[in-house]
């Protein structure tokens, strides 16, 4: 597993992004950003990469409607994630994050199938370019969040993974650890955000470590899955900002870090293992 943070495709990004000790940045291409400008820009970011000895770890675009009010392929919003994609295998990135927006007057199992359809193409699309495609568990734009969706459309699609957010599924109200632990394998990307519950309720998207979410008990069923991607730091809260919120970022840092096994960890051939 490898730390890393949500952060903008500039160079000062990346110097930003060394400075903090991390080796790893996610991109948020959303829907406010014309994702064939970025793409046009691949070779100066893969070369601030490299100067800077941070990776891509992960690429998505959320808040993106990718089914009109027919159900139909909007093509732009295909086209999208594609540059997207073609970004990330020009990179290296392994992981491209997308989801598929409902489509009112559609049943259930209606916006299942035009879904897996989507997603199917952008499968279809990535094959070779060594990307894998995986389907954020936030409702912005998306309804495959959850095990009901997830047993349907990523039964369909051995291929499709999830970005796996644990906030998200607390605020639904779901037991995120068996959630986690009943989709470890299908995991391919993870975000870090804390969430403050009290009496019940989400109070704040507080920084992990500072949060009441049990991160120990999510590693453990990370390690257990043999999860290898990016563990993605994502401010969030409008209540962390300026001194305060750099602060928690390192603290988030340093939080997390005691949790990774180092890179060129060997266990000791003097120490019984039983």
């Amino acid at each position: 597993m490898v730390l890393g943070i949500i952060n903008g495709w500039d160079e000062g990004h990346f110097k930003a992004v060394q400075k903090l000790g991390l080796k790893a940045v996610e991109y948020c291409i959303n829907h406010n950003y014309d994702s064939a400008a970025v793409l046009a820009r691949k070779e100066e970011i893969k070369a601030n990469s490299e100067k800077y000895g941070v990776k891509v770890g992960a690429i998505g675009r959320w808040g993106m409607r990718r089914l009109d009010a027919d159900g139909n392929v909007i093509p732009e919003a295909l086209q999208h994630d594609k540059n997207l994609i073609d970004l990330a295998s020009y990179l290296g990135c392994p992981v491209f994050n997308t989801g598929c927006n409902a489509v009112e007057g559609k049943s259930y199992y209606e916006n299942c199938q035009l879904a897996i359809g989507y997603f199917g193409t952008l499968l279809d699309y990535a094959k070779g370019k060594n990307v894998k495609i995986a389907v954020y568990n936030c409702d912005w734009e998306n309804f495959v969040v959850d095990e009901k969706a997830w047993t349907v459309v990523l039964g369909a699609l051995p291929e499709l993974g999830i970005k796996f957010d644990s906030s998200h599924s607390i605020n639904r109200g779901e037991d995120y650890l068996r959630v986690l632990r009943d989709w470890k394998d299908r995991v391919y990307h993870v975000h870090i955000k804390g969430n403050l519950q009290i009496d019940g309720h989400t109070y704040d998207d507080s920084p992990a470590g500072l949060d009441t979410t049990k991160w120990s008990a999510i590693m453990s069923l990370l390690y257990i899955a043999n999860y290898d991607g990016m563990l993605s730091i994502e401010p969030h809260s409008h209540n962390w900002r300026g001194a305060k919120g750099q602060w928690a970022v390192e603290y988030t840092i340093n939080f997390m870090k005691p949790f990774l096994m180092p890179e060129d960890y060997e266990a000791s051939d003097d120490v019984y293992m039983p």
